[in-house]
């Protein structure tokens, strides 16, 4: 008999958090969330998200046995902002049954309905910092750490249910060339002499610290407009610089100032973490550390994690110079390919700066909606 709860206990929500893995656990191209990053993210102590947001969770069980699970996230915030009634679904996994999928998606309707929403979209979480997007292509393509990973039969139940597209977003794969590209060179160099850039450099990890923070507030300028984002609290900007002082490198994390010495740009990417979380089946303890470490040193693609310029520089050389400060490092230390992450299909001039490599659009993930009117 199938039963579908709304839980809140925390050995609920241990279930809850370790479903993925004994679902994809014969998938060589899934990596799981750090069990104790999905704590804090469902942990409204923890999650400065849910200043704006609230949320629920359910499991789906069949003779005591967990088949599915799925959480509901209505971001106030975001609403006010677009003048929309959005309720969003996130981390729906479930074994490949159409009642378990419809029952959990009815928990959601229903949630949805109690709060006068008249539209669900997903799946998307709590900010622009949580994982989002139903693969679509590339469902043979190693994950990122930073990104969801869902087996196909998932595309055909979402379209079964009603659900249709609201945006897509694309992913690439760049080979790293031997040698830095002569043309980005030269944009870079114009643009510090024609505005008067500095580009801070680091020599350890601990150098960056005073930079993270300020760096990062660009967020809220540089996503303003896009699709899903709501402006980020100081104290998720702090987690998220935690992330940066554990993985982080050096050679792979810039910073651009102007002439007055204001910070307008930032980027931070860092090598791949996904052999190492997905051995640990998503525990940092007691191998999970040493195998990130490993990776970190060893690790031959690089991720690129964020990459931001206030508004008033995106077509002044700041994207360049952040993207040559990464090549530098990444040649400098024998990187192979590096992995984009999402980007929105519509972000046109982003994507342009593939062209000058080889690459390939390997991945495309899409959010859903689905209208309650």
């Amino acid at each position: 008999m199938l039963v579908v709860r709304e839980i809140s206990s925390k050995r609920d929500k241990r279930r809850f958090f370790k479903f993925p893995v004994e679902l994809y656990k014969d998938c060589p191209y899934f990596v799981p969330a750090l069990y104790m990053d999905e704590k804090s993210e469902f942990d409204p102590k923890q999650n400065g998200a849910f200043a704006y947001a609230e949320c629920r969770m359910w499991l789906a069980e069949r003779d005591g046995k967990v088949v599915g699970r799925a959480a509901g996230v209505l971001n106030k915030a975001y609403n006010e902002k677009m003048g929309v009634k959005q309720m969003r679904f996130t981390r729906f996994d479930f074994v490949d049954d159409a009642e378990v999928v419809d029952a959990l998606f009815e928990k959601v309707k229903e949630y949805a309905a109690e709060k006068g929403m008249n539209e669900i979209i997903g799946p998307i979480g709590f900010s622009d910092l949580d994982k989002q997007g139903l693969v679509i292509e590339g469902f043979e393509e190693e994950d990122m750490y930073v990104t969801p990973y869902n087996y196909p039969y998932y595309v055909g139940h979402f379209e079964r249910l009603g659900l249709t597209k609201k945006v897509d977003w694309l992913e690439f794969q760049i080979t790293i060339p031997e040698q830095m590209n002569e043309r980005l060179e030269r944009i870079s160099e114009m643009a510090i002499q024609r505005y008067g850039y500095k580009v801070l450099r680091f020599n350890k990890i601990s150098d960056i610290k005073p930079y993270i923070v300020p760096a990062l507030q660009i967020l809220n300028e540089a996503f303003e407009k896009l699709f899903g984002t709501v402006w980020l609290s100081d104290k998720q900007l702090l987690d998220f610089s935690k992330l940066i002082m554990l993985v982080g490198n050096p050679d792979y994390v810039s910073v651009v100032q102007n002439k007055e010495g204001n910070i307008i740009g930032y980027s931070f990417m860092a090598p791949s973490i996904s052999k190492a979380v997905r051995e640990s089946k998503g525990k940092l303890f007691p191998f999970g550390v040493f195998r990130i470490f490993r990776d970190l040193k060893k690790s031959k693609t690089l991720d690129f994690y964020s990459i931001g310029v206030k508004p008033e520089y995106q077509n002044k050389g700041v994207n360049a110079i952040l993207l040559r400060e990464g090549l530098r490092g990444a040649i400098k230390n024998g990187m192979k390919i590096a992995e984009t992450g999402p980007e929105l299909e519509t972000n046109i001039e982003v994507q342009s700066q593939w062209k000058a490599y080889e690459h390939r659009n390997h991945k495309r993930r899409r959010c859903y909606t689905y209208s309650l009117q």
